[in-house]
């Protein structure tokens, strides 16, 4: 099994994005890219921590690469957007990747080097490609929450 780590928006839709390709053998939300150990949703929402709201995600690289899940990645929100997706706003919402190891970070800048080169944006890529630090799993009640829920990607019922 491999990891990779993304920052889209609310980790609530993007886990949900991941959650359905095959290959990704599990997923936890939770925060990464700050400097507190250990930090709560609250100060995360505070802004204080610089930590991002992120998806870590377990993939069988026999059945999904990652380059695949890179396509889910830049999908799932608008990479051109700088701290916010949709209505919501601060540096937690910022898109990051954060890579594991060379191999991603290569792939990653790869990626978004042809995204941007394709044209198919109305602003240049604001997300920001870093090295994987220390994730910290996010309260209970956030992990698969539209599932529990019922409620889709987007939050509809």
């Amino acid at each position: 099994m491999k990891e990779a780590m993304f920052g889209a928006g609310c980790f609530w839709g993007v886990e949900a994005a991941f959650r359905r390709v095959e290959g990704v053998v599990d997923t936890a939300v939770g925060y990464s890219g700050g400097h507190t150990e250990s930090p709560t949703y609250e100060q995360v929402c505070s802004g204080r921590t610089g930590h991002a709201e992120v998806v870590r995600i377990k993939f069988d690289p026999e059945k999904v690469s990652f380059e695949e899940l890179l396509h889910v990645f830049w999908g799932c929100h608008d990479p051109t957007q700088v701290n916010r997706q949709g209505p919501d706003v601060g540096q937690q919402y910022r898109s990051v990747i954060f890579a594991v190891d060379d191999d991603q970070r290569r792939a990653a800048e790869a990626s978004k080097r042809h995204l941007a080169e394709s044209g198919r944006l109305p602003r240049p890529i604001a997300t920001c490609i870093e090295r994987a630090g220390p994730f910290w799993r996010a309260e209970e009640y956030h992990q698969r929450y539209l599932e529990k829920h019922g409620r889709d990607s987007c939050g509809r019922p």
